[in-house]
């Protein structure tokens, strides 16, 4: 029995979406990269923090429950 897999996407995700930022991120060079990483700590009304691994479910629910 040949049984297909079908791919299933976030809400507002395509297969063409997934290609795209793959390329983005694939062919970026290392001071894009890095560059693109700094960009995001500097982003005004955004805090980023280390979360142990064993919290990141609790901390996804509250962020979904707060953009709801």
């Amino acid at each position: 029995m040949n049984a297909q897999r079908q791919t299933r996407f976030p809400d507002g995700w395509d297969e063409e979406r997934v290609r795209r930022v793959l390329e983005h991120y694939e062919s970026q060079t290392d001071e894009e990269a890095v560059a693109e990483d700094e960009d995001a700590y500097e982003q005004p009304g955004q805090t980023m923090i280390a979360v142990p691994t064993a919290l990141v479910p609790a901390v996804l629910a509250l962020l979904a429950k707060h953009r709801s």
